[in-house]
């Protein structure tokens, strides 16, 4: 019996961390404090028990178990010998680090409440006193009343009737949330014209230029425009308010829904605030991460103090900075549209039902291509290196990639150096069964031409991509990789831009996500194509006073000489009146020279390479007497 306990104990936390596994992404979701998680987690965990996807997660279950003992294993190790340099290092990292602290902004990041719900709810008011949820095969999102019984996004559609039977479920209705979402951006654009979006419900300000304008506090500021986007939007939506991106992301779930929540912005109060904060509650500290920390005593970010001589070498360098950054509750301060972050890649995929038909396979992979080259096509990109990714029916991810000798874009080149990479798959998986297919370029070239009126100072240039100091994040969100891994070349030493920790984990926290929701679409049945709508990069709107200013600033070209003018009806004129009666004079002297006082080079003109006359060609591109070339400047 003796021998036998430790067995079946073994097997009981097996079964937990499976359970805990199961509960999906979206835990931390606003609404869920007061569930039963243990009984959502035995009800996920028999309703999917022996099915593929239950399968696949044992046995991740399995290999982060192992995981995780491998690191145990190296921390009893490493507690055997002396690590007092270590400590040194981590303090000294924390003390440079502190002076990279700035107090100095306000950064809030704002969040709609139930955003898709709310929607449904405006047209159809009757949902407002019942659960239900947005999204059939997968919740999209549902309600708090929804959440009560432990729904939540991301959450099979079967699993959540069996978690709230009378729950009412109602399609998807992308064009509405998207035009919805537009509005709510077109009030948060007058706050910060550059504010970034997160995703279609959420986004980061930064409203320090606008209370020192307005002479306003940050918490009156935000009060207002919350109350400004219910007013116009009929829509909720709550707010963090903190000196940094990340503090902020983690204030706007403190008062939800519909409230907004202010940490002061000292030193003492954020470091008080941090210490007993889960860690699970920073974005960027996803399901696995959060067990490899719980597993070495690591479950608020006060503990990761005590912890940081280990944490280099259990998780590496970046891990190690990301965790200091967590326990100083440091951030990036800088907020800038979507659209200005370089972008890592561009990807497509699809998901389906299981093939193996080698013709098949190759006429997905086409139709891949053929998806891929439009969205290259819309981002304006060609890719230096061709990624394929596959999942076996058996839930195995394989992904290989290639340099093509050129970057490409078209679909007959991604098709050309995609196919060797399919055919050795099918070599190495004799009869493989597929039910996804993916392409993604990385490694990005632009194509995008120069803006030639711009660079002559004719026009104001908009900025296509600016340096931050923080991030480039397509990504909004464009795609992003796990590995976090910088794919475009910036600044003149021809290296690769190499991304802030906080951003890096971000990114693969967020493609953790993903993936969860990718494999509850499986479980559910009920694929919905368009699940990544909201993710992509939309431009910010213009605030009111840049319309304005901005047809002020239009130019008209002129049809004689080409060159813009100001938008003015009488000066345009006047101009057209100059250069109609200039061309005329010219052409009158032209005609009227008188021969014998004309020099010799003038009667008979010397020609050019290609036996134009030289004197034409000056008269042609303007020469030096035309007062509108002169006031060129380059400034």
């Amino acid at each position: 019996m003796s021998e036998e306990c430790p067995v079946e104990d073994k097997t009981v936390d097996q079964h937990d961390t499976l359970k805990y596994s199961l509960l999906g992404p979206s835990l931390t979701k606003s609404g869920q404090a007061n569930v039963d998680q243990s009984k959502v987690s035995e009800i996920i965990y028999n309703a999917s028990k022996g099915s593929k996807f239950f399968n696949n997660e044992e046995t991740r279950d399995k290999n982060l178990t192992q995981k995780i003992e491998r690191i145990l294993q190296k921390k009893a190790q490493l507690e055997k010998l002396d690590l007092a340099s270590d400590r040194r290092r981590a303090d000294d990292c924390i003390a440079e680090l502190e002076l990279t602290r700035d107090l100095s902004q306000t950064v809030v990041h704002i969040d709609c409440d139930a955003f898709y719900a709310a929607v449904e709810e405006l047209d159809r008011p009757e949902l407002k006193d019942v659960p239900f949820s947005v999204g059939k095969g997968v919740l999209t999102t549902c309600n708090y009343h929804a959440r009560k019984f432990g729904c939540r996004s991301g959450m099979a559609g079967f699993v959540a009737k069996k978690l709230c039977p009378q729950l009412i479920q109602i399609p998807l209705n992308f064009d509405k949330y998207t035009s919805k979402a537009q509005e709510v951006r077109a009030i948060i654009v007058e706050y910060d014209p550059r504010f970034e979006s997160a995703s279609i419900d959420e986004a980061y300000l930064n409203i320090t230029a606008y209370c020192q304008v307005n002479d306003i506090s940050p918490e009156d500021a935000v009060q207002q425009l919350r109350r400004e986007v219910h007013e116009k939007t009929k829509i909720t939506i709550s707010a963090g308010i903190a000196a940094n991106a990340k503090l902020a992301k983690i204030c706007s779930n403190q008062n939800k829904p519909n409230g907004q929540f202010l940490l002061p912005s000292d030193r003492n109060s954020i470091m008080a605030f941090m210490r007993d904060l889960p860690t699970r509650k920073v974005n960027g500290i996803g399901r696995v991460f959060e067990r490899e920390l719980g597993a070495i005593g690591v479950n608020t970010c006060g503990d990761i103090y005590g912890h940081r001589q280990y944490l280099s070498k259990l998780f590496g360098e970046k891990a190690f900075v990301f965790l200091m950054q967590c326990y100083l509750g440091l951030g990036r301060t800088q907020v800038q549209p979507a659209e200005e972050y370089e972008r890592k890649s561009v990807g497509t995929e699809s998901t389906f039902g299981d093939m193996s038909d080698p013709k098949e396979l190759r006429e997905k992979l086409r139709a891949t291509a053929e998806e891929l080259e439009k969205d290259m096509l819309r981002t304006q990109f060609r890719g230096r290196t061709l990624c394929l990714k596959v999942k076996l029916h058996t839930y195995e991810v394989f992904t290989r990639q290639v340099i093509p000798p050129k970057a490409i874009y078209l679909a007959d080149d991604l098709y050309k150096y995609a196919l060797p990479m399919l055919s050795k798959l099918e070599q190495e998986f004799p009869g493989m069964r597929l039910r996804l297919m993916g392409l993604r370029c990385t490694h990005l070239v632009s194509m995008k031409k120069a803006d030639t009126m711009a660079f002559f100072g004719f026009k104001r240039k908009t900025t296509e991509s600016v340096e931050s100091g923080d991030r480039t994040i397509s990504s909004l969100s464009p795609s992003k990789g796990k590995s976090g891994t910088p794919n475009n070349v910036s600044g003149d030493d021809g290296q690769w831009e190499e991304w802030p920790n906080e951003l890096l984990f971000e990114d693969a926290e967020r493609q953790e996500r993903e993936d969860d929701l990718e494999e509850l679409e499986n479980l559910s049945q009920e694929i919905d194509k368009r699940r990544h709508h909201g993710k992509e990069v939309v431009p910010n709107p213009t605030p009111k006073k840049q319309q304005e200013e901005k047809l002020e600033e239009e130019w008209w070209d002129c049809p004689i000489c080409m060159r813009p003018q100001a938008t003015n009806e009488k000066a345009f004129n006047d101009h057209i009146d100059l250069c109609l009666s200039r061309q005329t004079i010219r052409d009158v002297v032209q005609e009227n020279v008188d021969p014998s006082t004309s020099k010799a080079r003038d009667q008979t003109p010397t020609t050019g390479k290609r036996g134009r006359p030289s004197n034409e060609r000056k008269e042609k591109s303007g020469g030096r007497g035309d007062p509108k070339q002169r006031r060129l400047c380059f400034g």
